[in-house]
């Protein structure tokens, strides 16, 4: 599923373009305008609600840290949990924990051990899929937990930066759905 044009232009109007942030070449993709239009916000969480009931999902992970702000309201609207997948250090209790490789370095993220379990059904919700690192690792904590992807949805993908094709063989055949691609 793809978004309709209507949502597409809604979710679009409302993303700022912010060059050379964090530093000079990236053009940051900004949400908060989005986030504060009551209707663009309630048109998003509707449309990421569905995707994760018509693929099954019975929780749903966000991604440390615009993930939780988009992967939270979702959960409520669909009925199902909300578990957060964090940067390393920040969850009290026993995790597990999943390091990737970022382009300049490394990078650890962790989810409480006993948040996902075996029969679970997990769809990650992320606000941007860029070169694919935190999903493809969330993919492989999900994994090792016991539990099953349901898939991964995300507002906005940057196609340039081919994250779809880094996420393909983690995927293992479940879908990936970007409300928009650029």
């Amino acid at each position: 599923m793809t978004a309709t044009d209507e949502l597409r232009g809604l979710l679009l109007d409302r993303i700022r373009d912010v060059p050379d942030y964090p530093e000079p070449g990236v053009m940051f993709k900004d949400i908060t305008p989005l986030l504060a239009d009551p209707v663009a916000f309630g048109a998003l969480t509707e449309a990421l609600a569905e995707l994760c009931v018509r693929h099954g999902a019975s929780k749903i992970v966000g991604l440390e840290a615009r993930g939780f702000i988009l992967a939270a309201p979702a959960a409520v609207r669909a009925g199902l949990g909300f578990v957060p997948v964090r940067k390393a250090g920040k969850l009290p209790g026993a995790t597990l924990s999943q390091t990737y490789e970022l382009e300049y370095g490394s990078a650890e993220i962790e989810v409480h051990a006993e948040d996902l379990r075996a029969g679970d059904r997990v769809m990650v919700i992320d606000d941007v899929l860029a070169t694919g690192g935190t999903a493809e690792a969330s993919l492989d904590l999900i994994r090792r937990a016991g539990a099953e992807v349901a898939g991964v949805s995300v507002l906005l993908e940057l196609g340039f930066l081919a994250g779809r094709q880094r996420l393909e063989r983690s995927l293992a055949g479940a879908p990936l759905e970007a409300l928009i691609t650029v």
